[in-house]
């Protein structure tokens, strides 16, 4: 198996911190070697607030993840989400030097050049300078220029960038277990790589990643990124309105949520009759499911109104006709999409990350959409040769097991 074909990804969330190693095949199919879950501390909103109880979150993740693979992992894509995170679109342009008037690619380099030199606050730290379109001659929507006629390149990108010590908090965190950070990506960016389609892409679509400390929105048009932003709030905070609202812990309320939320049992009990039931919660105590509901249901309908106003002023029913597609843990709440369609009168649809192979079937599923895409991101950008994943180490169990059962493999295939 080629060393350079294996990718590691670190997403590390406000609740949970995931991470997963995968190979991919010439044919990109993502294999996945080994997953490794842990319940996150130190974390506020998706910013690192204690470095010495997130590191012991990451460290145990990537510790299950190199058990189940085999391999230790020396580098990884991780995720950086936050209200700190801020956007805009830029344009810039160069002349194009060939005397020929023929496109290369170091006109692709000076334009982009052009595009990163904005000027940006010493507190700052840029993430991502992306290509939205290019123009050439002012002929707009022009994918990939090289190669074509013209005078004047421009280019639409768009820019993101976020606080330097809330970066650098997660990057001390990752180096402190000895990995190296081959890249940051902002995590909308990352879900919408392993939940959005080509088509949807293309139409307009806004992605909403719900997790636990923030809600994480990208929107897309004409296959292109189009905005990003971060709503402070996410699963975490459901799980709070419970907790306060019906006088319980918080550990438990997140059980209750787990288990037995529903966003369309109001509309159940109303058409079939269904009692309000009432929700053990140990000791003999009972809490009225209905109540719960309800909260669930105030904080959710929030969240979801919330979400247009992150656009950019104009009408996003014209700028999304393909939707929204909502992921992330609180995503998995039964009729959220329903709801969704109720509030926004538009088409909305549950996204998860799908075809991989291996030891995939935790990652089915949208609270994983981050950790995928991470992945996913790696793959779609390691052209970039700075940015290529070191070797990964097998672990010392796994170097002997294979030291013990190749005499074994080579007797059997006699």
């Amino acid at each position: 198996m080629s060393q350079k074909n294996i990718f590691a990804a670190i997403d590390v969330g406000t609740t949970k911190t995931v991470a997963v190693l995968a190979t991919v095949k010439d044919n990109y199919t993502m294999r996945v070697l080994g997953v490794g879950v842990s319940a996150t501390r130190g974390v506020q909103k998706g910013i690192v607030v204690n470095i010495d109880e997130a590191k012991v979150a990451i460290k145990e993740a990537v510790r299950k993840a190199e058990h189940s693979s085999g391999m230790k992992i020396e580098s990884a894509y991780v995720g950086v989400t936050g209200r700190h995170v801020n956007s805009l679109n830029n344009r810039s342009a160069v002349a194009i030097s060939r005397s020929d008037k023929l496109v290369a690619h170091d006109d692709l380099d000076r334009v982009m050049s052009a595009a990163k030199s904005i000027e940006v606050a010493g507190d700052r730290q840029l993430l991502h300078v992306i290509p939205r379109q290019f123009i050439l001659d002012g002929n707009v929507g022009v994918k990939n220029p090289i190669g074509l006629h013209g005078f004047r390149l421009d280019v639409d990108a768009h820019i993101i960038t976020a606080a330097a010590t809330a970066v650098q908090n997660v990057v001390k965190c990752i180096r402190a277990i000895n990995i190296e950070v081959v890249d940051l990506v902002l995590e909308p960016l990352a879900s919408a790589e392993a939940c959005l389609r080509a088509d949807e892409k293309d139409a307009g679509v806004i992605l909403a990643d719900i997790g636990g400390g923030t809600t994480d929105i990208s929107v897309f048009k004409d296959g292109s990124i189009w905005h990003t932003s971060v709503l402070p709030v996410g699963g975490y905070q459901v799980t709070r309105d419970i907790a306060i609202g019906l006088g319980i812990p918080f550990n438990v309320a997140e059980e209750l949520k787990k288990k037995h939320a529903n966003l369309n049992y109001r509309t159940i009990k109303e058409n079939e009759g269904i009692e309000n039931t009432g929700l053990g919660i140990g000791d003999g105590q009972t809490i009225l499911r209905n109540d719960m509901d309800e909260i669930i249901r105030a904080r959710i309908e929030e969240i979801i109104r919330l979400i247009p106003m992150e656009l950019p002023p104009s009408d996003y029913s014209s700028l999304i006709p393909a939707g929204l597609v909502l992921t992330g843990g609180s995503s998995n709440i039964p009729g959220i999409e329903i709801l969704a369609q109720e509030i926004l009168n538009m088409p909305v649809r549950v996204g998860a990350p799908t075809g991989m192979a291996g030891l995939s079937d935790i990652l089915y599923d949208p609270a994983y959409s981050t950790v995928v895409g991470l992945l996913l991101w790696g793959v779609n950008h390691s052209k970039d040769e700075t940015k290529q994943p070191r070797p990964f180490a097998r672990t010392r169990t796994a170097v002997i097991a294979r030291k013990v059962l190749s005499p074994i493999r080579r007797l059997l295939n006699k």
